[in-house]
């Protein structure tokens, strides 16, 4: 493990460099060019290592390429899954407004701290496997998908595929504060539209239905659903409707954002919301939307990686603590196949999702010394 530190330590310079590199990179969901360009960078990379490598692109039409390194195999063993994705929330141009660039102890840029750098340590992992004369006692299965900010559309069924032959699965998703995440709430999406009667609003308002008001009625009993104590939430996040000033709106629709821990309160929940009922007979609703992720349950076996996760952080000298936080990933997908996950194990940072997005410098070697020594230590 020391040898490992003190690899990444010397090469911490390159490897900001490369971290610089793919960061200028924009890559948000959606646009096929941008992620086909960071995808060139990556596979660029890789081939640099002098690795036998199996590369493989998977085109996603309209989101993108998925990608797919696999290393020291074939094997009997079943490999160790990485996890992660190229796609980030900003848009190109982004980068004018929170330029790549290092303040005091922290490197500033779009989409790096969910996830770019912490794509680069997994390639570095690779790197220093090989300088070192290092072999894993399984293969390793890098898997960089497309679209994980978007819910994963068509990246879900790669990951699944994936997850179900590997012996467990770290996840390079941002930590929170540094910490891994042991414990994510899953998710749910609907949507309500109500349509009801329009009509002259001054002239003959008696006429008509609103939908708006459908709507309203039905957002105060959506959140009644919520129940911190079993760490449900429930949240209308939009809404739309209406034409213009003078009428009684006809349409209008509502988004509904649902997080649970358990699969037992996501049916209970889903229940409740696609047997809702109009309060104005005049007006129709109609909902649709459902499960996005399942949660990722802080199981027997999720507890026992991360045990031996904080004992490998405890012999590099710092504290790896745990947290269970509310956002998704497709981690979700892999704890629902009864795969041991390890979540957040990216370098400690913050400003996930705006303009203020940062790593911690100095966090960078010893983030990458504890990945690889927890892959070598399985």
């Amino acid at each position: 493990m020391k040898m490992l530190l003190d690899y990444f330590q010397n090469r911490q310079p390159e490897i900001l460099n490369l971290i610089r590199e793919i960061v200028e990179i924009e890559s948000p969901s959606r646009d096929v060019d941008a992620s086909r360009a960071v995808v060139d960078w990556i596979e660029q990379t890789a081939r640099k290592i002098p690795l036998n490598l199996e590369i493989e692109r998977l085109f996603a039409e309209n989101y993108g390429e998925h990608l797919i390194i696999r290393a020291f195999a074939p094997s009997e063993e079943k490999p160790v899954l990485l996890l992660g994705h190229t796609d980030t929330v900003h848009p190109l141009g982004a980068k004018e407004k929170n330029p790549t660039r290092v303040e005091a102890d922290k490197f500033f840029g779009g989409g790096i701290f969910d996830m770019k750098a912490n794509c680069v340590l997994m390639l570095e992992i690779l790197r220093a496997f090989n300088e070192l004369n290092l072999k894993p006692n399984r293969p390793i299965t890098i898997l960089l998908s497309c679209d994980e900010e978007i819910g994963s559309p068509t990246g879900r069924a790669l990951v699944e595929r994936e997850a179900a032959n590997c012996e467990f699965c770290l996840v390079f998703e941002p930590s929170a504060d540094g910490r891994v995440k042991t414990g994510r709430k899953g998710t749910a999406n609907y949507v309500l539209k109500a349509r009801g009667v329009p009509a002259h609003a001054g002239l003959e308002p008696e006429k008509g239905a609103s939908a708006i008001l459908e709507i309203a009625r039905q957002i105060e009993k959506i959140h009644s659903l919520n129940n911190l104590e079993k760490g449900t939430t429930v949240n209308v996040c939009t809404v739309e409707g209406g034409t213009t000033t003078n009428v009684i709106p006809e349409h209008a629709a509502c988004s509904i954002d649902v997080r649970f821990t358990s699969m037992a309160e996501a049916e209970n929940i889903e229940g409740v919301i696609k047997s809702l009922q109009s309060y104005d007979p005049k007006v129709s609703i109609e909902i649709s939307g459902g499960l996005n992720r399942p949660p990722l349950e802080r199981t027997e076996s999720v507890v026992s990686l991360y045990e031996k996760a904080r004992t490998v952080a405890g012999e590099l000298c710092f504290r790896l603590d745990e947290t269970q936080v509310g956002g998704a990933s497709d981690g979700n997908f892999v704890a629902a196949l009864g795969v041991p996950v390890l979540d957040g194990l990216g370098a400690a940072g913050g400003g996930a999702h705006t303009l203020e997005e940062f790593i911690y410098i100095n966090d960078v070697p010893r983030r990458a010394a504890l990945l690889a020594s927890l892959i070598l230590a399985d």
